[in-house]
């Protein structure tokens, strides 16, 4: 059969091991990743954040848009701007925005408006999603595409031995500011990355079990 215009057969991927097996094994890693708000200061090679973002953009996305930009900041003086712009938005957010419902949601896991955690972790990887692209043409399914690179990012980064923290302050407008980026870009997310502090603990969770977030008609 002849190719289609502009297209190139396949690089197929086999695990070596049957689909079932591959996915067994996949899940036994990822079932352990779990959001950190406890890291370690021990550096962390430029490296290994390329190849986590690397990662990120092999996400599919609308029309091939890839209608994400990752901003990587290890500086020091940055990420303690970032803290101070992000704990002004967190207090307004526990003292004014929260609902009562919501702020009781959020209870367990004892957050509040300290966010150290964005001095301590020696990367911060601010997520934008882009409006336009960089050639000023349209992007589509923007929110869905940049979610799916941000999930491929979470578990590199895990399967790389690194702990991840998803921080929404809200509104995130200050992060362009800080950051000099342009317009079309929107602040989607800021995620700490670095090694959990050896003392590290985590909210006592339990998962929705397969049962009760899959539907199967066979």
């Amino acid at each position: 059969m002849a190719l289609p215009p502009d297209h190139i057969p396949l690089e197929r991927y086999d695990p070596g091991v049957p689909p079932e097996e591959a996915a067994r094994r996949f899940h036994d890693i990822v079932r352990r990743r779990r959001t950190v708000r406890m890291f370690s200061d021990r550096p962390v090679a430029r490296e290994a954040i390329e190849q986590i973002i690397a990662a990120a953009g092999t996400a599919p996305s609308g029309a091939n848009k890839q209608p994400w930009r990752f901003v990587a900041v290890s500086n020091a003086d940055l990420k303690h701007r970032i803290r101070v712009a992000a704990e002004e938005e967190e207090r307004e957010f526990y003292e004014r925005r929260a609902s009562p419902e919501w702020l009781a949601d959020l209870a367990p896991f004892g957050t509040d408006a300290d966010k150290a955690f964005l001095d301590v972790a020696p990367w911060l990887i601010v997520v934008f999603k882009l409006a336009k692209d960089d050639d000023g043409g349209m992007t589509y399914y923007t929110n869905e595409s940049v979610g799916i690179a941000v999930g491929l990012l979470l578990a590199a980064a895990h399967h790389a031995g690194l702990a991840t923290l998803t921080h929404t302050p809200s509104p995130m407008g200050f992060l362009s500011k800080v950051l000099g980026r342009p317009d079309h870009e929107r602040a989607y997310l800021l995620i700490p990355v670095g090694y959990a502090a050896e003392d590290a603990v985590v909210p006592a969770i339990t998962r929705k079990g397969l049962e009760r977030i899959a539907v199967f008609h066979e």
